[in-house]
């Protein structure tokens, strides 16, 4: 490095530390408590820089977290955590909040940016009372921990307890569970802090009949009815003025220590300072965001509720790379400036195709409606398709259960329902896919977006959608393969009711992940079929569940599911280059059961299995194949007991949690790689 840049990279690490040092200083929330009420606001515009700058470089959750900014201050300025608990809902607002109980640094510079997680973790602080990714569950939790500080109190005279507060909103309040915390907060009684965070958005527009009055109250400064709160048995507050950072004092100050639930409705703005971010890099742009002013911050109505569009659109067309502030999809995750230019990823690449396969049919199939529990955008569902589809589309805010039990209601009347989002959010439906879907053998199509290994945090890991899915009775699982295969999967099992081959219950498709997308941009991933892959002849159901042989050999079968179909063929070209061994190469599509004639085919020739699988082996698939073995031994004509049944090896996860673990170092850990292929297969031989 030169002696100019190193000075100029000097001044630029100087500019930086100038500019936020009231942020810099604070440790812990006792730093909070003893500055000056002057430096408030101050301390606010240091912390809205920070994330604004943090979004560009290292991307997340910004617009939530800038329209906490006040709020979080306030609540560490009013409140005594740890002992005082605040229990973050969803905690992806939960930024604010780390850099105020002493992790700064990994906001305000790259070095320390992968030192936390985007959520809130007892691991790294007191402060965080639970590792949380999932929503809807604060109230609860909080209900909870009061519970038991009110048992302790009741038994001692004393808790080790305070307060408890509950940050809930940014959509997380349309979730079931927050609902039945509300009730439980309620009957439960003590004192139970709810602050409700009301940006007037979900993650895409806000959906579900409780908005509308939510708007009343906030038009009437909390005074109008029905009051949702009220009507739980709640207390109730309300503060139009969320972006200030007095106001919000003085109204946590007026419940702290109370003796009963009560419900503080704030009124914030989504994404507020986007408007004053510095333009192509010119950091001399003035910030013009009025949180900088001594004047209260007001809010600017978008007006986001009820529209005319079945969708509830936030008139937002940005990109994720364009961000404002408002009710603005976009700003719900903003994507670091480096992956400008990037190729999509799995996700938007196979939902984008997904959605041009179905929109077509919405003229002539009335009753073919998609379903998205409040991650559309994410998924591949655009604002311009959600436009297109009406009445077709349906957000039904953060609600898996509810949106599967929909679904499964859909079906029922004759209509062709497709649910699409994450596969851990999925996890939040678990009963519904057992009963209403699975028991009543309705006609569901899941698209189950993230599945299997990836380099997400813990809370959003997709390494468990097979052991989940592919063991409910009365569904069909598929791993497709390429995005042909994707398609069709798509299209048999969107059949209409009662049309010749149709599957008769629900079918699950994992949308295909990383390693299926790179191999369809590189053929040379796929060294055995190369870039014209394989074709399903037969869209029936015995022809989806027949497993697709692509390469016929000897001494070795390669059994790679869905994502690890291209290490497959890898390792199968890199036996035959090195070891002079023809490995049979299976493609099994899917693994809902068991191709026992694809299977019984391999005895012979076939003294090793190896199975391939990025999701955890406990209860996954390749177990289903050493046990299929186990149950059906067979003896051979000189009655060696073991001389055809064939030794199965399975390559996949440990039943272990993983926490932004970049995926190729996943599948170093797990085996699933072409060297470690080979050794096991040298070892065998």
């Amino acid at each position: 490095m030169s002696d100019a840049l190193g000075k100029e990279l000097d001044i630029v690490d100087s500019n930086a530390m100038n500019s936020t040092p009231l942020l810099r200083s604070i440790t812990s929330p006792a730093d909070v408590k003893t500055l000056p009420s002057s430096q408030l606001k101050e301390l606010c515009r240091e912390i809205r820089i920070t994330l604004l700058k943090y979004g560009h470089e290292h991307g997340g959750h910004i617009g939530s977290n800038l329209g906490m900014v006040e709020a979080t201050v306030a609540l560490h300025r009013v409140f005594d955590s740890p002992h005082d608990r605040i229990v973050f809902d969803v905690s992806h607002q939960s930024y604010v909040h780390k850099m105020l109980t002493g992790r700064a640094l990994a906001y305000l510079e790259p070095e320390h940016f992968n030192e936390v997680t985007g959520f809130t973790n007892p691991d790294e602080s007191e402060h965080d009372q639970f590792v949380l990714g999932h929503t809807g569950t604060s109230i609860s939790l909080a209900c909870g921990i009061a519970k038991t500080r009110n048992a302790e109190t009741a038994s001692n005279g004393t808790s080790g307890i305070g307060n408890v507060v509950a940050v809930i909103g940014d959509g997380s309040l349309s979730s079931g569970v927050a609902f039945e915390g509300l009730n439980n907060a309620a009957e439960q009684g003590g004192n139970l802090i709810i602050i409700f965070n009301d940006n007037e958005m979900s993650i895409a527009g806000d959906f579900g009949g409780m908005y509308g009055p939510l708007a009343k109250l906030r038009a009437s400064g909390g005074t109008a009815q029905p009051n949702i709160f009220n009507a739980f048995g709640l207390d109730y507050r309300y503060v139009e003025a969320g972006n200030d950072v007095d106001a919000l004092i003085a109204a946590f100050e007026e419940v702290r220590d109370i003796n009963h639930p009560v419900v503080v409705h704030i009124h914030t703005l989504k994404g507020a300072g986007y408007e004053g971010e510095p333009v192509n890099g010119n950091a001399s742009r003035p910030f013009q965001h009025t949180s900088t002013t001594d004047e209260a911050e007001g809010i600017v109505s978008t007006n986001n509720v009820l529209h005319s569009e079945p969708w509830h659109s936030d008139h937002c067309n940005l990109s994720d790379h364009e961000p404002h502030e408002g009710q603005c999809e976009a700003s719900h995750w903003q994507n670091p400036d480096a992956s400008l230019g990037r190729p999509e990823d799995p996700r938007k690449y196979y939902g984008k195709m997904a959605m041009a396969a179905l929109e077509p049919r919405f003229a002539s199939e009335p009753g073919l409606v998609v379903i998205s529990p409040a991650t559309p955008g994410s998924n591949g569902i655009t604002h311009e398709f959600r436009e297109r589809a009406g009445a077709h589309y349906v957000d039904t805010g953060i609600t898996e259960s509810h949106a599967v039990a929909f679904a499964a209601g859909i079906a029922r009347a004759g209509g062709t329902p497709v649910v699409a989002t994450t596969a851990s959010f999925f996890q939040r439906a678990y009963d519904q896919f057992f009963q209403e879907m699975s028991l009543n053998r309705s006609r569901v199509t899941v698209l189950d977006f993230l599945g299997g290994l990836s380099g997400s945090d813990n809370t959003h890991s997709g390494a468990y959608d097979l052991a989940m899915f592919a063991n409910i009775p009365q569904v069909t699982m598929l791993a497709p393969t390429s995005g042909r295969d994707f398609l069709d999967d798509l299209a048999w099992a969107t059949l209409p009711a009662g049309a010749a081959g149709a599957p008769d219950g629900a079918v699950v498709i994992r949308v295909p992940g990383e390693g299926i997308l790179a191999a369809e941009r590189d053929s040379s991933l796929l060294p055995i079929t190369g870039k014209h892959g394989t074709v399903r002849s037969d869209c029936t159901l015995d022809g989806m569940l027949a497993w697709r042989v692509n390469q016929q050999g000897s001494q070795v079968a390669l059994l790679g599911l869905g994502n690890t179909y291209p290490l497959a063929e890898r390792a199968a070209a890199a036996l035959a280059e090195r070891h002079g061994i023809t490995a049979t190469v299976i493609d099994p599509k899917q693994c809902t059961s068991l191709d026992t004639e694809a299977l019984e085919s391999l005895r012979k020739r076939h003294p090793l299995i190896i199975t391939l699988e990025d999701g955890q082996l406990e209860g996954g698939w390749g177990e289903k194949i050493t046990a299929y073995y186990a149950n059906h031994w067979q003896r051979s004509a000189q009655d060696k007991p073991t001389a055809r049944n064939p030794r199965v090896l399975n390559f996949g996860a440990t039943k272990e949690f993983t926490d932004r673990v970049p995926l190729a170092e996943l599948n170093d850990r797990y085996g699933l790689t072409v060297n470690s292929i080979m050794a096991a297969v040298t070892r065998c031989f």
